[in-house]
């Protein structure tokens, strides 16, 4: 493999998106987010639809976590 390859891949995405997935409180989302090096800057609530025979229905909502890489110290 390349380093210019390797570098890419050793460096985390600066910015990453996290579902709350079903059976998952917010606050525990937010912790999976904080032990993966990201803190949380956006929170998106996405609408769940479904068809019927009378047209569209909301079923629910999603929430959608957007987080921004942190820089710990010594790292570039």
């Amino acid at each position: 493999m390349s380093r210019q390859k390797q570098k890419t891949l050793s460096k985390p995405l600066m910015k990453k998106r996290f579902m709350v997935t079903e059976g998952e409180t917010i606050s525990q989302c937010v912790e999976r987010m904080k032990s993966e090096g990201y803190m949380p800057v956006r929170r998106m609530e996405k609408p769940l639809f479904r068809e019927t025979a009378t047209g569209p229905e909301c079923i629910g909502s999603q929430c959608v976590f957007e987080g921004k890489w942190i820089r710990r110290k010594g790292e570039q």
